[in-house]
């Protein structure tokens, strides 16, 4: 195993960071260092993904027939690092990176066809339609209902927790076709066009107040909405499988990069914000022992996501390990956050509905304390999520002792 980066990875490090510093324009760093939900808005996002697209950087991990890069994984588990160390916005949308996977592997060549191209330009937006009230880390429990008719199935129910379909045109779905003595029996992958007639889309509202631009999650309601068997993805009862399939996607990605980015941002309020024992948080032995315990911990999830990097190069696949990064980088996601929430103190407590408006030129609406404190306790909130979406750390747990263990 050799963990050693060749001179010409690390030419494309230097690539990377060159068309970051060029394409990652000031407008979209601020934007992003105010964001309460780490989204840029629709315009810029988009505005960045076309920059990459423009580059041929759209979809590193797609095939070269479809659009992709051709990278080894050298390359792109360094363009992920630069990104990640840059601050820079996702690379996708959930089309990019959940849907068009399935859609290769398990789609018509029809679908392919109408599917990947837009996915690639960005010109259509995809949300994922897997949680239910009631449904969620139990998700074989699903209970929306898609009764065939015809060349249609008719889907009465709702979705919950998905994210940004507002933006959306297009959401892929898991919906119940048949009763099964087997829950997971019954489930079919359709993918669904957002202006069918009987979709409703309601806002959540959050612990972080959202301002225009910025709202996440919805509930999203079907009342006899129409979707043709064409737009089944493989066989129908079968979507089970699919949907795991879709989920190493979600799961396996790096974390430590980002982690250490974040790390930063907490070093740099803490050598600033001022301890109840005098000096600065970073003069505190407490805090300061926290802080280095935490680093640690990024730095041994760091070695193990190159030694994992290391083994798919050689061929490996990932397998449990897409858990265990799940589990470990959203436990050092929180981590980090609560590490924010108490170096800013006090500053990090005063609301902000919009924290870019209030740094508009003209305004007349000023905020407590630095610039970062406003996006501290959002953050904050936000990331009590993560140790829930993409199965919770106790389904994590599960997969690593039965896969590993075989309890």
């Amino acid at each position: 195993m050799d963990l050693n980066f060749s001179p010409e990875d690390l030419a494309f490090g230097n690539e990377v960071r060159a068309f970051i510093a060029e394409a990652f324009d000031d407008e979209m760093r601020a934007k992003l260092e105010q964001s309460k939900n780490h989204h840029l808005d629709k315009a810029s996002q988009v505005r960045w993904l076309k920059r990459l697209g423009a580059r041929g950087w759209m979809a590193p991990d797609w095939p070269v027939e479809h659009g992709g890069t051709g990278w080894d994984l050298s390359k792109k588990y360094i363009f992920d690092m630069e990104m990640a160390l840059a601050g820079a916005p996702s690379t996708s949308n959930m089309g990019t990176t959940m849907c068009a996977p399935v859609v290769m592997a398990f789609g018509t060549e029809e679908q392919k066809a109408q599917h990947l191209p837009k996915i690639l330009s960005t010109d259509v937006w995809w949300c994922q339609g897997y949680s239910e009230p009631g449904s969620g880390s139990d998700l074989a429990s699903l209970s929306m209902k898609a009764v065939r008719d015809g060349d249609h199935y008719v889907l009465n129910g709702s979705k919950t927790w998905t994210t940004l379909a507002q933006w959306a045109d297009w959401m892929f779905c898991l919906v119940r076709t048949s009763n099964e003595e087997i829950r997971q029996k019954g489930i079919s992958f359709l993918l669904i066009d957002m202006k069918t007639p009987g979709i409703t889309i309601r806002p959540i509202p959050t612990l972080d107040g959202p301002a225009e631009g910025e709202q996440e999650i919805n509930e999203t309601f079907f009342d006899n909405v129409r979707v043709p068997v064409a737009n089944r993805i493989g066989k129908e009862g079968e979507g089970w499988t699919y949907a795991k399939y879709l989920l190493q996607f979600e799961r396996g990605n790096p974390y430590a990069a980002g982690l250490s980015m974040q790390m930063r941002k907490v070093r740099k309020i803490a050598g600033v914000e001022r301890s109840d024992r005098g000096g600065t948080m970073m003069d505190d032995p407490d805090f300061r022992k926290k802080l280095c315990e935490a680093e640690i911990k990024i730095e041994a999830l760091n070695a193990t996501e190159l030694r994992a990097f290391a083994g798919r190069a050689s061929g490996e696949a990932m397998g449990a390990v897409s858990s265990m990064f799940k589990l470990e980088g959203s436990q050092m996601q929180q981590a980090v956050t609560e590490l924010a929430l108490e170096a800013a103190g006090l500053y990090a407590q005063p609301f902000v509905r919009d924290t870019w408006e209030m740094l508009q030129p003209g305004g007349n609406t000023f905020r407590a304390g630095p610039d970062y404190a406003a996006t501290v306790a959002p953050h904050y909130f936000n990331y009590r999520k993560t140790s829930i979406y993409a199965g919770s750390n106790e389904i994590q747990h599960n997969i690593m002792a039965k896969m590993v263990l075989g309890l």
